[in-house]
């Protein structure tokens, strides 16, 4: 299956799942009147509309370039993770204040037992879609999906601690207290997910480890005498690289271009889907001190 394909079918996941465990956990919420259960409520609530976003992101993410989008369309994908950011910060908010209000007038749990299991049942059906996202992560590299993931692990560790605090609810205040906890923690989570977002819509830099790979990739080619300015970003699921490439000055054109296309022959074979501009450049030209340049052959 093609890494697109994963993604689509990693968004249904999400959507279906996130649904299923929005109706299990209002049913726990109707039965204990839990806070704890109530916050994983919410959470789920947001994670439907969220992943439906997303769901809507990716397609639109993965529609080829046209004559108005000559990049593509790969933004779509932290842009919809931006969205789910300030969904994910409005819910957290409002479970704090929930809680507050809980905290200051206390109201006992009841039916635990059934609060714990259905909490159970919606830890394993968290856990299956998890382990896909990240098999799905893992072949695309999909900010999405990534941005989705997250937001389920930390629904794992939230649930478990839901459950845990079920079987202690003869402490009434612990219910309220755990309530605040998770708002919390979801707002953390809401603001290092929106500087993730952020960072990609203002195509941050591929990390150093992938650009040593790029920079060998390219320096292995045996009539490269170096590159300069190196430039770097995602867009989606696609990498994108623009660089300057150092060849012989007495290279004809047709031979310096086909050097060119070996170069990106060469890194496409190291990264599945990438996007290669480059420029070629008298090697004289490009190791002139008065030539501008941001970046030096393998010095990144």
């Amino acid at each position: 299956m093609r890494n697109e394909q994963l993604v689509r079918v990693a968004t249904y996941a999400a959507v279906s799942v996130a649904t299923t465990l929005f109706l299990l956990k209002l049913y726990a919420w109707w039965k204990t009147g839990s806070v704890g259960v109530l916050a994983s409520l919410v959470d789920s609530a947001v994670d439907i509309f969220a992943s439906i976003i997303i769901l809507f992101a990716v397609r639109l993410a993965q529609i080829p370039a046209d004559n108005e989008h000559r990049f593509g369309h790969g933004k779509a994908e932290p842009l919809a993770a931006l969205a789910q950011s300030m969904f994910i910060g409005g819910s957290a908010i409002y479970l704090v204040i929930y809680a507050l209000q809980r905290l200051l007038t206390p109201v006992e749990v009841q039916e635990v037992m059934t609060g714990v299991w259905v909490m159970l049942i919606s830890m394993s059906f968290t856990l299956i879609l998890i382990s896909f996202q990240r098999y799905v992560i893992r072949k695309s590299q999909s900010v999405a999906i990534k941005a989705d993931s997250l937001h389920y692990v930390s629904d794992l560790v939230v649930n478990f601690i839901i459950v845990v605090t079920l079987l202690l609810s003869a402490w009434q205040w612990l219910d309220p207290i755990l309530g605040i906890l998770i708002g919390v923690w979801l707002g953390w989570q809401a603001i290092r997910l929106g500087l993730s977002s952020a960072n990609y819509l203002l195509d941050r830099e591929l990390p150093v480890a992938t650009k040593e790979i790029i920079s060998q990739t390219i320096l292995a080619h045996p009539k490269v005498k170096g590159f300069n300015d190196l430039r770097t970003y995602r867009s989606g699921s696609k990498l994108c690289i623009q660089l300057d490439l150092e060849l012989d000055d007495d290279l004809k054109l047709v031979i310096a271009h086909e050097i060119s296309e070996e170069v990106t022959q060469s890194l496409k074979l190291r990264f599945e889907n990438i996007d290669v501009m480059i420029h070629l450049e008298p090697v004289s030209v490009g190791r002139d001190k008065n030539h501008h340049q941001w970046e030096r052959e393998h010095k990144i």
